[in-house]
């Protein structure tokens, strides 16, 4: 008999078998039951007229921003809203006077999309497309 070699009943599987089974099954499990992460895709779009300075958008939790945002330019951010409460946006329009608006109220758990179109003025649209993750 050489060394190493181990004799098997016939019908027996190994261990290694077993193992990949058992780990694939698990893999299969914690697929089908992952936990998903919620997010909103927002995109703040600039229909100003002209470039935009300080643009900063909150929301519950955190904000994000640009330090400019040309005309006709739009910007993308991903969030993911911990809390609830209301979407506010100022930014400096050419004229120099200073836009803050209030939005929609985002919640925990909502996905989807949020569009806010920045308008002459000082004004905005808020276009949300949101759902309850379940």
């Amino acid at each position: 008999m050489r060394a190493g070699f181990r004799f098997q009943a016939p019908g027996a599987r190994p261990s290694f078998f077993k193992a990949f089974f058992i780990a694939f099954a698990l893999a299969i499990i914690g697929a089908l039951t992952a936990c998903h992460s919620s997010h909103i895709d927002v995109a703040v779009e600039n229909r100003t007229g002209a470039a935009i300075r300080l643009l900063e958008v909150d929301y519950p939790s955190a904000s994000f921003g640009a330090d400019s945002l040309a005309a006709d330019a739009t910007f993308h951010y991903r969030i993911k809203v911990d809390g609830s409460g209301p979407v506010k946006v100022q930014f400096t329009p050419a004229d120099g006077r200073h836009a803050q608006l209030e939005g929609p109220a985002l919640a925990e758990r909502q996905e989807g999309t949020l569009e806010v179109l920045l308008l002459p003025g000082g004004k905005a649209e808020f276009h949300p497309r949101l759902s309850r993750d379940r």
